[in-house]
């Protein structure tokens, strides 16, 4: 049963907000008001995440809301925290306003990509578990870590025009990037894993709730630390098509065997490599045992 009209407007009116709240990052950067510019894309990476969920829900995703989302997550997470950088520290430098358009650009271009990968349907079934390149709301947040730690530390090392521009530009380079990140969209818990789960949401509701920036700073760095194993879980994958439907539990025994039983995938270069040796060294011998024969006639001649 379709949504009634009043029910498809709720997920468009929560993107609407949380782009209101991501461009009003600047308007705290201006008045110098830093963690209520964290904050504010702080919120709008909260309602990015809620409009699709209850789209999904309440039966209400249109081409207008998917298209409304796309240009808010520019304007909240690409434009907002550029906006927010350059007024608080890069102001009046060229090349700071060069870095600022330069993570804007990357971040619409991320989005772009992203949905074209919507409509691509060969792929393999495991790459629905993984992001390409770290997603918006992600990127946005972890460009703004230096003004996280400025607001809770005071001036430091973090705070160098030359550390911020360089870290606006790895984490618009990890944006359009390859490398895959974890999408916790398609995470399935176990029921054992529940009860211990909520335990642990109420700790970090608490940890915001306590220490704001310090919690954020803590998660952001985490977030940046599972990357390296998202990039081993997507190789292995890849590597394995008969752990791709299989559930965690099961992708967990198979690891544990391969490793009991001391087994690697072999590696395609690896391999090709060795049987060219291997045909080049027979060739060779081929041609060593015929100079022999025709030396031995020779001889006897």
């Amino acid at each position: 049963m379709r949504s009634s009209p009043g029910v498809r407007l709720l997920p468009n009116a929560i993107t609407v907000l949380a782009m209101c709240a991501g461009l009003s990052a600047v308007q705290f950067a201006l008045n110098q008001q830093l963690t209520g510019a964290i904050a504010a894309v702080a919120v709008a990476a909260v309602l990015d995440g809620l409009d699709g969920r209850i789209a999904r829900l309440l039966d209400a995703t249109t081409k207008m809301g998917a298209e409304l989302d796309s240009l808010s997550d520019a304007m909240s997470f690409g434009v907002a925290p550029a906006l927010t950088l350059y007024v608080w520290h890069l102001q009046g430098n060229r090349l700071g306003w060069v870095v600022a358009l330069v993570f804007a650009v990357c971040m619409v271009l991320r989005l772009a990509r992203f949905n074209t990968l919507l409509d691509d349907d060969e792929q393999p079934p495991f790459t629905k578990e993984f992001f390409v390149g770290v997603p918006a709301p992600a990127a946005g947040l972890l460009a703004l870590l230096p003004l996280l730690l400025t607001a809770q530390f005071g001036q430091g090392w973090w705070s160098n025009q030359t550390v911020l521009m360089l870290w606006i530009l790895a984490i618009a380079a990890l944006a359009v990037s390859r490398v895959p990140t974890l999408s916790l969209k398609t995470v399935k818990v176990p029921p054992r894993m529940v009860a211990p789960l909520l335990v642990l949401v109420a700790l970090l509701a608490a940890g915001v709730i306590v220490f704001p920036r310090i919690s954020l700073a803590v998660a952001l760095v985490v977030y940046l630390a599972h990357v390296p194993y998202a990039v081993y879980r997507y190789s292995w994958l890849a590597q394995h098509p008969e752990a791709w439907s299989a559930p965690p539990r099961e992708r967990r025994a198979i690891r544990r065997t391969q490793r009991r039983l001391g087994l690697r995938p072999p590696l395609r270069r690896s391999v090709a490599g060795a049987a060219r040796r291997v045909r080049l060294a027979r060739r060779n011998g081929q041609r060593n045992r015929q100079g022999k024969r025709t030396l031995g006639i020779r001889r006897e001649r």
